[in-house]
Order: C-alpha cells, then sequence, then structure tokens
C-alpha cells in the first residue's frame, strides 16, 4: 500500500514540476517567441512543441519511476503527471483572465492566453489544453510499454520533423541548390514551416528507413565484413571521397552566412580537440584553458599587425611561434598543478585563466597588448596570392586545422603515450605503481591541448582582423567543457557532434537569442539525465555507464552443467 501511495505522490510531484516549468516558460516570453515559427503551417508552432515536449517527457518519467507496480499503476501515473502538467498552463489562463497579470509579468498578454488555449473560447480552448495533457501522459504511456525499437522509431521520426521544422531556413537553400530536387521545396516547406503532407511523408520515410535498418542492418553489416580485403578497401576509399567532395564544395552549397557558422563551429572543433586531449584522455579538469587561446591570438597580433609597429610578419611566419608559446604556457600550467586533482584543480587552472585575461587587459602591458582597445589590423592570411578573408574562404583554412589536429589526436588515442594518459584518468596510483611518468604525462597533456589551442587562437585572430581582452573571457573554456560532456568524453567524432550541438544550432536560432543561456542550460540538464555517456560516446565510458543494463556472461562450467 505505501508502494502504491509513492508512486501516486511521486506522479504528482513530476506533475506539479510540470506545471510550474510550463507556467515559467509561458510568463517569460518563450513560448510566444517559438510560436512565430511553425513547425507544421498553422497546426504545430514550435511553441506547442516546446509545451507538449515538457508533458510528455516528465509523464515518461513518471512512467519509469512506477515501472515496478505493474503496467496499471504506470498508465494512471502517466496520466496523472500529464495533466497535472496542462492543468498549470491551464489555471494560468483562467487567472489571467480574471486578474491583470502584466503588472508583475509583461508577457503575459490577452495574445499568450489565446495562443495557450489554441485560438479558442476559454470554455472549450482550457478544456482542450486539459485533454492535450492527457494525451500526453497516453503517448507517454505508449512509448513506455513499446517495444525498443518501435519506441526508437517513433521518437526519430518525430524528432526528425520537429528539427527539420526548426531548421527550415537552413534546409530550403541546401535543397534549392540541387536542381533536380528543388521541387521538394514546395513539397516539403510550406511559407513558415513543413506542409502537413511533407511533415507526414518525412516522418513515414525516416521511420521505413530505421525499422528496414533494424532488421537488415546486422545482415548488411556482416556481408561488408566478409568482402575480400580489395572490396573492402574499395569502399572506404569510395566512402572518403564522397566525404571529401562534400566537404569541399560545403561552402558553395551553404552560403554566405551559413559558413560563418561553419567557420565557428570549426573553431570550437579545434579548441575542443584539444581540451580533449587534457580533459577527455587525461582525466585532467582544466577551466583556464583559454588561456591558450589568448596566448595564440595575441602572439600572432603582436608579430602580424602593424598597428604595435613591432615587427611585420606574415601569418605562417608568426604560427610557429603562437603555437610554441602556447605549448610553453601549457608546460608554465602544468608545473605548479601537477599534484593537483579534481576541485583543486579546475580551481587552479581557472584562476590561471583569469590571470591572463587581467594581464591582456592592464594598463601595464597595454603599450605591447594594447590594454582593452585590442590590438587591429592584423592581416587576413595568404596562400601563393590567394588570400583568406570572406568565410567560405576562411573555411578551407580552420577545416585543415581540423583535419591535421583530428589526425593527431586519431593517432595519440592509441599510442603508448595516449594510453598512459588514459591510464592516469582511471586511477594516477595505479598507473604510477606500474610504471608511468606522471610527471611527463600530466605536461605533456597540458603542452598538447595547449598548442591545438594556440593553434585556433591564431586563426581566430586572423579571421577576425582584431583581438580583445573580453573574447577570452571564462565562459569560452566553460563552453569546450560542455561541448566535450555533451559530444562524449574522450570521443574525437563527439567533440564534432557536441560543437554542432552546442555552437551551431545556436548560432542558427539567433532570432531567440534572449533564451539561448535558458535553452542551453536545460539541454545540459537533460543529457546528464538521459545520455550522460555523451551523444557520440566513447566505447569504452558507453560500457562503464551503462555496465548495468548489460546481461552477464554466463560461465563456461555452469552452460557445461546445464
Amino acid at each position: 500500500m505505501n508502494g502504491g501511495q509513492s508512486i501516486w505522490k511521486s506522479a504528482v510531484n513530476i506533475g506539479a514540476i510540470g506545471a510550474l516549468t510550463t507556467v515559467l516558460l509561458s510568463l517569460i516570453g518563450m513560448v510566444g517567441a517559438f510560436s512565430k515559427r511553425d513547425i507544421i503551417y498553422e497546426i504545430v508552432t514550435m511553441g506547442h512543441t516546446l509545451l507538449l515536449t515538457v508533458g510528455v517527457f516528465l509523464s515518461f518519467l513518471s512512467a519509469k519511476r512506477a515501472s515496478q507496480k505493474g503496467l496499471g499503476r504506470v498508465f494512471g501515473a502517466t496520466l496523472i503527471t500529464g495533466i497535472l502538467t496542462s492543468g498549470g498552463v491551464a489555471l494560468l489562463v483562467i487567472v489571467g483572465k480574471t486578474i491583470n497579470l502584466r503588472m508583475v509579468f509583461v508577457n503575459a498578454s490577452p495574445a499568450l492566453y489565446q495562443l495557450l488555449i489554441f485560438g479558442f473560447d476559454a470554455s472549450f480552448g482550457v478544456p482542450l489544453l486539459l485533454f492535450s495533457g492527457l494525451l500526453c501522459g497516453l503517448f507517454a504511456f505508449l512509448l513506455f510499454i513499446a517495444p525498443p525499437i518501435l519506441r526508437r522509431i517513433l521518437i526519430t521520426g518525430i524528432s526528425s520533423v520537429a528539427i527539420a521544422g526548426v531548421l527550415q531556413d537552413l534546409l530550403r537553400p541546401i535543397i534549392s541548390i540541387w536542381g533536380p530536387l528543388a521541387g521538394i521545396n514546395d513539397v516539403l516547406f510550406a511559407v513558415n514551416g513543413l506542409t502537413l503532407g511533407g511533415g507526414l511523408g518525412m516522418f513515414l520515410i525516416i521511420s521505413v528507413v530505421m525499422f528496414f535498418w533494424a532488421h537488415k542492418g546486422n545482415k548488411i553489416k556482416t556481408k561488408i565484413s566478409t568482402l575480400p580485403p580489395g572490396r573492402q578497401r574499395m569502399l572506404k576509399t569510395g566512402t572518403w571521397l564522397i566525404l571529401a567532395v562534400i566537404l569541399i564544395a560545403l561552402p558553395q552549397i551553404l552560403g554566405l552566412f551559413l559558413s560563418e557558422v561553419i567557420t565557428i563551429v570549426g573553431l570550437y572543433v579545434l579548441l575542443g580537440l584539444g581540451l580533449n586531449i587534457v580533459v577527455g584522455f587525461a582525466g585532467l579538469l582544466d577551466l583556464g584553458y583559454v588561456a591558450f587561446f589568448a596566448v595564440g591570438s595575441y602572439i600572432v597580433a603582436i608579430l602580424t599587425s602593424p598597428e604595435l609597429g613591432f615587427f611585420n610578419m606574415g601569418f605562417w611566419s608568426a604560427l610557429p611561434f603562437a603555437v610554441i608559446a602556447g605549448i610553453l604556457a601549457g608546460v608554465l600550467l602544468g608545473i605548479p598543478v601537477l599534484k593537483m586533482r579534481g576541485d583543486y584543480l579546475a580551481i587552479a587552472t581557472l584562476g590561471f585563466g583569469e590571470i591572463i585575461r587581467i594581464l591582456v587587459l592592464s594598463d601595464w602591458l597595454r603599450p605591447w597588448l594594447g590594454g582593452a582597445q585590442g590590438i587591429g589590423k592584423i592581416p587576413n592570411v595568404t596562400i601563393s596570392g590567394y588570400v583568406f578573408s570572406t568565410p567560405q574562404q576562411i573555411y578551407y583554412l580552420i577545416l585543415a586545422g581540423c583535419l591535421l589536429v583530428g589526425f593527431i589526436s586519431w593517432r595519440l588515442r592509441d599510442s603508448r603515450l595516449g594510453r598512459a594518459w588514459m591510464a592516469v584518468r582511471e586511477d594516477e596510483d595505479v598507473a604510477q605503481a606500474m610504471g608511468i611518468n606522471l610527471v611527463a604525462t600530466k605536461l605533456m597533456a597540458f603542452a598538447t591541448g595547449a598548442a591545438f589551442s594556440a593553434l585556433s587562437g591564431a586563426i581566430f585572430a586572423t579571421k577576425i582582423g582584431s583581438v580583445y581582452p573580453h573574447s577570452f573571457n571564462v565562459m569560452i573554456s566553460i563552453n569546450i567543457l560542455c561541448l566535450i560532456i555533451v559530444g562524449g568524453m574522450g570521443s574525437i567524432p563527439g567533440v564534432i557532434v557536441g560543437s554542432a550541438a552546442l555552437v551551431g544550432l545556436p548560432e542558427l536560432l539567433r532570432e531567440f537569442a534572449e533564451y539561448r543561456l535558458l535553452v542551453y542550460g536545460a539541454a545540459l540538464v537533460a543529457m546528464m539525465l538521459l545520455r550522460p555517456e555523451g551523444l557520440w560516446p566513447e566505447e569504452k565510458r558507453r560500457r562503464e555507464l551503462h555496465k548495468e543494463e548489460e546481461p552477464e556472461a554466463v560461465p563456461a562450467d555452469a552452460q557445461g552443467s546445464a
């Protein structure tokens, strides 16, 4: 009996959290702002999708909490959570139509209330709102009891339609470039959002592809693995050639604005690959990583900018000095913190980053570093007369840097040094007992990560054409650490995925910039709850975090006796 009461209490508590969340999202104006963009034209907006996602997610969480008490209680828990979540919004509408809440909440307008009740009269819209919460709970229950493959298909299909609606401004120009496919735009997209037929068609196509892959994917993989070595080599070469052609043609396909977004993502990929060496491979929590980024930028600025008048070097002549300065700064940071671990190491490195920023900002070094005014007139990169000035041109420079750093990281991961880093990450004492030189190993991690960061800083300085102290605050380090965690600690592809998710997506949705940090924080919380290993995790880390979900191996003697 007590167990049953705790299930209902948990469902009510989660529903109350859902009600508060949806009311908060409405009153801060997020629902209203998101509703300006449709997912399905004149049917479902981003604002409605946001509220429905909260309802379904929390109802599914209630179902997991009640999973040990039978399907009847799971069904009841999901419905209670769904109704309570929508009940908070319904109560907001009722109170808002009775009391003028705009004296306290600026966004509590009649337009918001009409949006929340789907444009209907309150007498019909409020019950419809409660019914939508009931449907959220029912859908969460169906997801919970569905077979894993069906659940995966439904979630992937619906998410793909929602993402296509959100990124419609990105997808339209890409599709229109390919002449034979240009007509798809008229079928898929309306004035604002997807057409109903386009959304349903996309959902069906993605569902069929996933269903086919779930049943035939292993057979296809097996056939590929059993091909003769020559055929496998040809297939792999062809795949890499196709990928290379796509990467080379990407700026021309995407245009000026989207190329600028990709260059920003590429800079964060460079930074992420460097910090992945320190945090992902060696397990050293570095919150002052932006300091090396600043070192690379300022060294290139000092050596190339005519504004200061000290030197008049080109980018390629200054680049080795920037990388070497980054390595020296990494060693300089590493020496005092060799014996520190965990939180103490994080605080010490955070202090180092702030020291660099304050020195750059100081009047004492102003004659050499420009102080608060920064350094301008940094020349563009040139190769044999070809100038990298526009985002579409700088893209190739950043792509070359990412390929170089990615290749080095990939080679280091399985090298003797890489295995030593991972041993230090798992247990320093055991690593030292096995004969690993902790001093040299840690300093190599700091120096390698700093070199990659300095390279990124050097490219950043030439891309912007100037450097300022405010470009190197601690939030840069935190953002890089977050993208590594979201992508997958120690995973090289994870750095790329994390950069695209946490840097590229917000850049594409700049119209909602005022809610950027709120969505950013919510995404991080959701990731830690649902997928703590990251979007593209390292295989070893994935096994560690999901060890309890894997079936235990049956001993050989037990199999024989059976």
